[in-house]
């Protein structure tokens, strides 16, 4: 019975079919007091059950962080002064949205196949935030992207992902020191003639650790206890440098 299972599994995968069979260098992140950013190391194999089709394989590696909602103003002149004059609420805006791959994605990817999968920054971007209660709403997540974009936050260099004779595959993927607490999704995507041939995903819990830890969960367990607790140590941290400074003086 198994062994006709296995058989029949076998037929069912196409010939020259092309899976990802892929690892992290670690599952988790912790923030603590001396968090300074994290280097990941994406890694993976294509696992084949016959000689690989022709064309040439490309890989492609997104990071996407949490998403958070987020307001966009725009400035303008007003009388010589620069005001807020307008703003939009997106409801859904990543933190942190990277992407690696083997070539530039206008050569590896074909717009019909980033429709779909929302691989490209400017698509996974306004797929997300596509919910701004505007008419308007195209134009502010236009500058949300390049906001972020100048901030390292939304990034797409082109290249970064080394593949070796069409099977082996790594790319190093940098956390900056300000992340946002949540889970951070990596998706890894085979391309064939510019479409997708298969993809995964993995994600990687990111979390305070320590003292970080402990505040956080009573800031939002116990807010008026934690804001007592944060004039009380404000109150004595001022006196102490009064103290401090009294005592230089002498």
């Amino acid at each position: 019975m198994m062994r006709a299972l296995c058989m029949l599994l076998a037929l069912a995968l196409p010939a020259g079919a092309e899976e990802i069979v892929a690892g992290l260098s670690q599952g988790s992140v912790a923030i603590t007091a001396d968090f300074t950013g994290e280097e990941i190391l994406i890694y993976g194999a294509v696992k084949r059950q016959a000689p690989p089709p022709e064309g040439a394989l490309d890989v492609a590696i997104t990071v996407e962080g949490p998403s958070t909602v987020v307001v966009v103003r725009r400035k303008e002149r007003v009388w010589g002064i620069w005001m807020n004059t307008d703003s939009v609420w997106i409801d859904a805006a990543p933190t942190l949205y990277a992407v690696a791959s083997t070539g530039p994605l206008e050569d590896i990817l074909l717009p019909e196949t980033d429709l779909v999968h929302r691989i490209s920054v400017p698509r996974a971007i306004q797929a997300t935030a596509a919910a701004g209660r505007s008419s308007e709403a195209p134009v502010f997540v236009a500058a949300l992207l390049r906001l972020r974009a100048a901030e390292g936050r939304y990034e797409a260099p082109g290249r970064g992902v080394q593949l070796v004779e069409d099977t082996l595959f790594r790319t190093d993927v940098r956390l900056p020191p300000d992340l946002t607490e949540g889970d951070y999704r990596v998706r890894m995507f085979l391309l064939r003639g510019g479409r997708v041939v298969d993809w995964t995903e993995a994600l990687i819990p990111v979390r305070k650790a320590g003292i970080e830890r402990a505040i956080y969960s009573l800031s939002q367990s116990q807010p008026l206890l934690y804001g007592l607790l944060s004039v009380v140590l404000a109150v004595a941290a001022g006196w102490g440098a009064s103290a401090a400074f009294r005592l230089l003086r002498w």
